[in-house]
């Protein structure tokens, strides 16, 4: 296993309010390999944010290690009593390798879009003509070559996002951090954004740490994900694991979320069919992954055990070049048939989940 570029173990990061003690990120690791797309998510005040900005020490932790690129930044043995930390004048130079995006682009508004991404190069040894042709190559990159001369009021929020991203990468960074940088856009806007960083990552070969509260944003890009609650991981994977297995209740709300599978239930349990359910229905959810619930497995029930299977819903995701489904069903016949249906569909590795009726089960 190839050495990760981003290495924080048992970090901790506490802070002293008054009389008020919060523990803000309690001993978390995560190892975050070269190339990934790395999303964290959690809902606002998980610790997803303080927890990143210790990557570039922009947040100190209260203990733990943050190794970057090999090189360590900060080492912090509270028991021993002993620190670690690279110098200020390392740390300045270090970050420079380390690009952030936020979610309110935090422009300089009264300098152009090519003024904004050159104030990025003002420490850089490059000569005016390089910083110039650098800022070209970069508006291009982020495709706002005909906004060059324009302000950030004259701009659209996405445009806005593509500024701060061309000025994240002008000190060809490693590492490209993204906190909650869609959370004010509008979904198109969002998608033409996640697609610019997927891009990036692909062409450029970038790292990038994803933070948000948005599963259908990670579901985008990411190829690894972590779920965080009260300043803990509580779960992590491939997204391909998350989305196919996830164990925690937090998770699955918010994969439910990034699907639409919630809101389909919801509609579909307040429709006559299911609301007036016979004595021998049951209204199901079929969840799978790859290619085990093509039509032949479901049309077979009726062969196999005369249980007939009414679709009401479908949904397929491809992940990681994986189909990953939902389909919510009424299945209808004898008890003891539908019984033995439902082990079939198991034994396909087909998740059954009962959803309304099958009391007799």
């Amino acid at each position: 296993m190839s050495q990760p570029i981003i290495a924080l173990d048992n970090i901790n990061v506490t802070f002293h309010q008054k009389k008020r003690t919060i523990n803000a990120v309690k001993n978390v690791s995560v190892h975050i390999e070269r190339g990934d797309v790395y999303g964290i998510v959690g809902y606002s005040g998980a610790g997803k944010s303080t927890l990143v900005r210790v990557i570039n020490l922009l947040q100190e932790p209260t203990s733990g290690s943050v190794v970057v690129n090999d090189e360590t930044f900060f080492k912090a043995d509270t028991e021993a009593g002993a620190k670690t930390h690279i110098s200020a004048k390392d740390l300045r130079n270090r970050r420079r390798k380390i690009g952030m995006i936020f979610q309110h682009f935090n422009l300089l508004n009264e300098r152009t879009v090519t003024e904004n991404v050159t104030f990025a190069l003002q420490h850089s040894s490059l000569s005016q003509a390089q910083k110039e042709a650098k800022v070209k190559e970069l508006l291009a990159l982020v495709d706002l070559t005909d906004r060059a001369e324009q302000y950030p009021s004259q701009l659209s929020g996405g445009q806005k996002q593509r500024v701060a991203i061309a000025r994240a990468l002008a000190n060809d960074p490693e590492i490209l951090i993204s906190d909650e940088a869609t959370s004010a856009l509008d979904p198109k806007t969002t998608n033409q954004i996640l697609a610019l960083l997927k891009k990036l990552n692909v062409e450029l070969g970038l790292t990038i740490v994803l933070i948000t509260h948005e599963m259908q944003a990670v579901k985008e890009i990411a190829n690894k994900v972590a779920v965080m609650q009260n300043g803990e991981i509580i779960e992590r994977g491939s997204l391909l694991e998350i989305f196919a297995q996830p164990t925690e209740q937090l998770t699955k709300e918010f994969i439910e979320t990034a699907t639409n599978i919630d809101k389909a239930i919801e509609t579909i349990s307040f429709q006559p069919l299911v609301q007036n359910l016979k004595s021998d229905e049951v209204f199901v959810r079929l969840s799978y992954v790859g290619d085990t619930t093509d039509e032949p497995l479901i049309t077979g029930l009726f062969r196999d055990f005369n249980v007939t299977a009414n679709i009401l819903y479908g949904n397929i995701e491809i992940l990681q070049d994986t189909p990953v489904g939902s389909l919510l069903v009424v299945l209808s016949g004898h008890a003891e048939q539908v019984k033995s249906a439902i082990s079939t569909l198991a034994d396909h590795h087909v998740e059954v989940e009962v959803l309304k009726g099958g009391s007799t089960l």
